[in-house]
């Protein structure tokens, strides 16, 4: 392992410790709460990896939800990644067999960083680079989940709110990519096609629609960047 690119890794997923680390103890407060094994939360964090997906399965795993709802709910609320994994397509290739992982690990946050790879690290050490970035990541929720489950056990208190911590992080990390970098045309795609789909579709319809438009864009800049450099070779 090169040290200099795991610092580099370490350094860019700085902001997400505080936000998976709290979220990840709510998460696991709230399956000691609902009476679950204390195994759950850290084996859901570690082999579901799904952030507001593992939220809404507590009451799921308490009730009497038939499999097809935990498979459908789970489609709807993870819907927007399979644009995510289109994206990465290109930048992936050629990773072997840490493909598997990464794409397992390609959560909001994680994408937002390996998105934006710092132009310092070598091209040869950029996939190196985004595992480094998903594996802390997912480290980061694992620890988070194991310490809620642990302190839930001898600690009661209200966990209300918290998890507004998830969109307070990804606030935080789309504005240091947007200050990082010159590019910040997928970052106004993003705003621009979002705000669109909510006003046309409303609040409770408007994700897919949104992330469909914000795949479109990406494609588009994508094939005017790949025209750009082969005009620039000729």
């Amino acid at each position: 392992m090169d040290k200099k690119i795991f610092q580099k890794a370490f350094t860019a997923t700085i902001p997400v410790i505080s936000g998976y680390v709290v979220l990840g103890t709510a998460f696991g407060f709230l399956i000691r709460t609902a009476g679950l094994p204390a195994w759950t939360g850290p084996a859901m964090s570690m082999f579901v990896f799904a952030g507001s997906l593992q939220f809404a399965l507590i009451p799921m795993l308490t009730g009497s939800a038939s499999l097809f709802t935990v498979l459908l709910t789970s489609l709807v609320v993870n819907a927007r990644h399979l644009f995510y994994g289109i994206s990465m397509l290109e930048k992936y290739k050629g990773a072997g067999p840490r493909k598997p992982y990464l794409i397992f690990g390609l959560t909001d946050e994680t994408y937002s960083l390996v998105c934006s790879v710092p132009s310092d690290i070598p091209e040869t050490q950029r996939l190196s680079y985004c595992f480094l970035v998903t594996v802390l990541d997912h480290f980061y929720w694992v620890f988070g989940s194991l310490l809620g489950v642990t302190l839930g056990s001898v600690l009661h208190f209200n966990t209300d709110g918290m998890d507004f911590a998830l969109t307070a992080l990804f606030i935080t990390v789309v504005t240091g990519q947007w200050l990082d970098n010159k590019d910040r045309r997928p970052v106004l795609a993003g705003f621009i096609c979002s705000l669109a789909a909510l006003l046309l579709f409303g609040p409770s319809s408007f994700l897919i629609p949104a992330m469909v438009l914000i795949a479109a864009a990406l494609l588009l800049f994508y094939a005017a960047d790949r025209k750009k450099e082969a005009r620039h070779d000729r």
